[in-house]
């Protein structure tokens, strides 16, 4: 990894070096599998891992699941369970279909066809794992451990096979059946799709709405005006709807009449009043059962059609209201979910003048081979039919509007309505079970509950489970072609039996030749759908471990999981299809508690993260910049955790990186430059306030830390972290510098001990989310195992509360008195006589702290005081001395910065100056000198001189071997 040697990059570039070196240490020493076998007295901790594709590097919707799925098992591994953490790959479906289409340069199922289903599967086979090295690469970079060794891969026959078993399972229970239905489906795939498919591609579009006139037979200049959405689904036309409860009035201009409902006849007919001769109440009495022309003729011929005597008729219906269009809806029961109920009530033809790709049949000769919904003119058939209406003098009027309507997840194609056999799992069936075990489950955020996931499970409907497609898991139901009875197989081993024949790959290029005999002596094939990709993601919990034939023990034990993790969009997919399967074959909810995250939009334009609008870093470039330790705390502390949105900033990283991560780095090397001055132990029983201080906020921090990782409330456990650095850099450090320095051994010791004991406690609190640098800390202060990550979770202990308190209280009154320096102009290097404070005296060692922050010679408590504090600001000649001697410090002290020295350096400092400004330094040279870490001389100095007050200082540095 490529280096550029500047003082910005330098000390990254040392993070980032450093977690690589830590991943090495992770590999070479295998420490993530000693995690996996050391001693788990708590028992098992069982998580579920959602399968990606690896059809594409990972992006940050990975990230942010990949930090979650990681901190919730290492927190649990310490805290005494055993986390198996099996990686998985979804490996079926659309996605990998789209993709060898697209290389293939085909546009229909018709072409695959063409291509061979046994080839094209191969293809699809050989696609799915185009990123994996990616993968494998970027997954343990970023921190996180999973067996990706041994992943389960939802085409391996294992993973099939109990899929095949769940099936079966749900057949003998009833909850599986095949129906004929109104679905939506994509033209382009030709397949159905499922609720929580359609849910998700729904966009606004303008599209064109029109009122047809039909004419009664009886009466021939008599019309009915019927308003439609979809001109499209005009030749598929084979009855009217009016409403049971609407009024309609039949209109008439001269020698043409209309009928439509009154409530709209204004609408259309604007000099409309109900008291004009030209009004004639119509009952919908009279109405039913009239014959009227279809504005196409395509099918009205046809002897074949089935219940051709009840086409073209006027039914009378519950759902046809006046509120909208004309009153009169057009039916074409293959395009329409209240269309087909209405044909199967009434016993109506269904036409399907369209086929599964969308394209008008022959048959309809004025518009035959248009695609209804293409995907670059969606418009474009329905303008067609618009001309066509015209030209036949049967169009009214027509308009556009704009709505919001679905289109394929995948490909971007318009949906539509489609009549069609599928098979489904009777949801409706278990619903009751479904809300039931819902109350079991915890949610984080808690808001998704009994919102979005209880508003799915409200509106759940039966699932439907089939696709017509080509790589998919099979449907294992075999059907007779002449007695139609149906066989289902839950196993290979029932299937060979039965076949007489070797059955090693349940995918459809292989089991469609495989036939069965029937008790009636004919041959039974399989049906031709596949499963739907979601039955297995919904399996995973069962077939991850090919039960029931293996591992029967464990999955009836370990079910529900503990937790499971995914984002938002999954409540009504991966989630709920889990929930759904778990119900119906073990009667339990698939898991326990779920965390659920946000989407991470960019701050180029406010837009979910795209690879093809570039508008996000890459992340492999962002952790080779910052660390993969900073990119997860980053998210791990942000509302994304929470189900809400997170605008990605570089710049919040790079300030986690330098808030946590550098100043670690930073406390870590401090303490390394004094810890072998003085023989020292760990210690957490120091007599020093300061000590007792931050071993105080160590224990608050381990219980917030511990209370958020028990609630899955993951920002509320990481944000603790961050205060807790800057309490041990920019206080407790800071404040215990002269400690670490000083001659007074005993107290040395202390700071050292103290130090090195809340420094590797602090790492283990840190090991869940940031784990490199926790295992780097620990391993630098001689942790007892062999990583942190092989330690326990640090004992919660109860946090001294006086301590703390007063400390807080101490930091307050030292706030309020800079703010008083700052307002008189009173820089802090100089001192001041006093600090008069309005409270009860303190303890000696927390006045000295608040003594040395303020730099006053003396701290008075006086209960009658006016204001908080008050500053005694007269400056006597030895203050002002004093205040000289310290800002020739700072010039020391910056100067041995320019040469990059360290604290341990003791150099040579040559000074020139005059007689103030000998009698200065000689005064305070014993201060200097310890300060500052130099041997001082009086010299000629050929340096520039600096004032100071109107003493001259030319200082130079000589560095001694």
């Amino acid at each position: 990894m490529a280096k550029e040697n500047t003082e910005d990059n330098k000390e990254k570039s040392t993070l980032v070096l450093k977690e690589e070196k830590i991943l090495d240490f992770w590999r070479e020493k295998d420490i993530f599998k000693k995690t996996l076998e050391k001693e788990s007295p708590e028992g098992e901790f069982v998580f579920h891992d959602g399968p990606p594709f690896a059809t594409g590097a990972p992006h940050y919707g990975h990230l942010v699941a990949s930090a979650i799925k990681d901190a919730i098992p290492r927190y649990k591994t310490m805290r005494g369970f055993h986390v198996d953490r099996k990686w998985g790959w979804d490996c079926h479906g659309l996605p990998i279909e789209n993709i060898v289409e697209k290389e293939l340069g085909t546009k229909s199922k018709k072409d695959i066809e063409k291509i061979g289903v046994k080839k094209f599967n191969e293809l699809c086979r050989e696609k799915i794992f185009t990123y994996i090295d990616v993968w494998n690469e970027f997954i343990p970079r970023f921190g996180r451990w999973a067996d990706m060794e041994n992943p389960y891969k939802t085409m391996d026959t294992s993973f099939m096979e109990s899929e095949w078993w769940a099936f079966k399972e749900l057949y003998d229970k009833g909850l599986v059946y095949e129906d004929f239905r109104s679905m939506h489906i994509c033209p382009r795939c030709e397949t159905t799709l499922a609720q929580s498919e359609v849910a998700e591609g729904y966009k606004d579009i303008k599209d064109l709405a029109v009122t047809v006139k039909f004419q009664l037979k009886d009466e021939p200049k008599t019309f009915l005006l019927a308003w439609t959405t979809t001109p499209w689904t005009l030749p598929g036309n084979v009855a009217l709807a009016v409403g049971s409860d609407v009024k309609y009035v039949k209109w008439h201009v001269g020698d043409t009449a209309f009928i439509l409902a009154e409530a709209q006849a204004q609408k259309y007919f604007p000099d409309f009043t109900r008291e004009d001769s030209r009004a004639e109440d119509i009952s919908v009495e009279s109405l039913i059962g009239k014959e009227y022309i279809p504005p196409f003729d395509s099918y009205v011929n046809d002897e074949s059609l089935k219940n051709r005597e009840n086409g073209w008729k006027i039914y009378a219906v519950d759902f046809v209201t006046d509120d909208s269009g004309t009153g009169i809806a057009h039916e074409a029961p293959a395009f329409g979910a209240e269309d087909l109920e209405l044909a199967q009530k009434e016993n109506i033809p269904v036409i399907k003048h369209v086929g599964m790709d969308g394209i008008i049949a022959s048959e309809v000769k004025e518009l035959a081979g248009l695609s209804v919904k293409p995907i670059d003119d969606h418009q474009a058939t329905d303008v067609a039919v618009i001309k066509y209406l015209a030209g036949k003098d049967l169009l009214f009027s027509k308009e556009k509007y704009e709505h919001s309507y679905p289109h394929c997840w995948r490909c971007d194609t318009p949906l539509i309505n489609y009549a069609t056999s599928s098979w489904f799992v009777a949801v409706q069936k278990i619903k009751d079970g479904l809300v039931q075990n819902s109350s079991e489950i915890k949610w984080s955020p808690e808001h998704i509950k009994n919102g979005r996931w209880g508003g799915w499970i409200d509106g759940a409907r039966d699932w439907s489970i089939s696709r017509q497609r080509f790589w998919a898991n099979t449907i294992p139901v075999w059907r007779c072609g002449s007695c139609k009875k149906e066989r289902v197989f839950g196993s290979v081993a029932d299937l060979q039996t039965a076949s007489g024949k070797e059955v090693t790959d349940l995918h459809k290029d292989i089991v469609d030749d495989v036939i069965v005999k029937c008790e009636c002596g004919s041959d039974m094939h399989r049906v031709p759908d596949v499963l739907d990709t979601w039955f297995d993601s919904g399996s995973v919990p069962y077939a991850a471990h090919h039960y029931p034939f293996e591992n029967k023990e464990k999955v009836e034990t370990n079910t529900p999981a503990d937790f499971i993790a995914e984002g938002q969009d999954q409540v009504s997919k991966w989630f709920y299809y889990q929930h759904v399967l778990g119900e119906a074959l073990f009667n339990k909810p698939a898991f326990k508690n779920v965390i659920v995250n946000g989407i991470v939009v960019s701050e180029v334009d406010g837009k979910k993260l795209s690879k093809r609008l570039q508008n996000y870093p890459d992340p492999q470039l962002l952790i080779d910049k910052y660390g993969a330790d900073a990119v997860r705390l980053y998210l791990l502390s942000s509302p994304v955790v929470r189900a809400e949105n997170l605008t990605f900033k570089e710049g919040g990283v790079d300030e986690v990186m330098k808030k946590v991560m550098a100043r670690l780095h930073n406390v870590l090397s401090f303490y390394e430059l004094y810890k072998d001055s003085v023989k020292h132990g760990a210690t957490s029983s120091s007599t020093n306030i300061l000590d007792q201080w931050i071993v105080a906020r160590l224990n608050q921090t381990v219980e917030q830390v511990t209370s958020g990782m028990e609630e899955y409330e993951l920002d509320r456990a990481t944000r603790p972290l961050t205060e807790f650095v800057d309490d041990l850099s920019t206080w407790y450090i800071r404040r215990s510098r002269d400690r670490f320095k000083g001659d007074d051994e005993e107290d040395k010791k202390l700071a050292l001990g103290t130090t090195r004991f809340v420094m590797r406690e602090f790492a283990k609190v840190l090991a869940p989310f940031t784990p490199f640098i926790a295992d780097h800390l620990y391993l630098a202060l001689g942790g007892e195992k062999e990583s942190v990550h092989l330690d326990v979770w640090p004992e919660i202990k109860a946090a001294d509360k006086v301590v703390l308190e007063t400390m807080s209280e101490a930091r307050r009154i030292v706030s309020l008195a800079l703010e008083l320096r700052a307002k008189e102009n009173m820089k802090v290097r100089q001192p001041l006589a006093r600090l008069t404070v309005k409270s009860t005296p303190f303890f000696d060692e927390m006045v000295s702290v608040i003594k040395d922050e303020v730099n006053v010679k003396e701290v008075v408590f006086d209960e009658s005081l006016s204001e908080d504090v008050a500053l005694d600001t007269v400056l006597t000649p030895e203050l002002k001395a004093e205040g000289h001697a310290r800002d020739l410090i700072r010039t020391i002290q910056s100067l041995r910065k320019q040469e990059k020295l360290s604290p341990s350096d003791i150099v040579q400092l040559a000074i020139q100056t005059d007689e103030k400004g000998k009698a200065l330094v000689e005064k305070f040279k014993e201060e200097i000198e310890r300060v500052a870490s130099v041997n001082i001389s009086f010299e000629n100095v050929s340096s520039e001189p600096l004032l100071i007050e109107e003493m001259s200082f030319a200082l130079a540095i000589t560095i001694t071997t």
